[in-house]
């Protein structure tokens, strides 16, 4: 099994959103991350900036 970490970046600091991730959806305006022991939390007013599969990290960043 595949599970991820969701990071954001403040200020040039990364910042744990949640490790473990089994599922990511992508609204219109946040995102919804979810693992299998903890239901979903939502993400508001970010984009993803990028995901590196080898690392097991998506990158989040603020649009507001």
């Amino acid at each position: 099994m595949c599970q991820i970490s969701v990071v954001i970046e403040r200020d040039g600091v990364e910042e744990l959103v949640m490790e473990d991730v089994t599922n990511l959806v992508v609204d219109s305006d946040s995102l919804q991350i979810s693992t299998l022991f903890e239901g979903p939390k939502s993400v508001e007013q970010v984009v993803i900036r990028s995901i590196d599969f080898m690392a097991g990290k998506v990158m989040l960043e603020k649009t507001g």
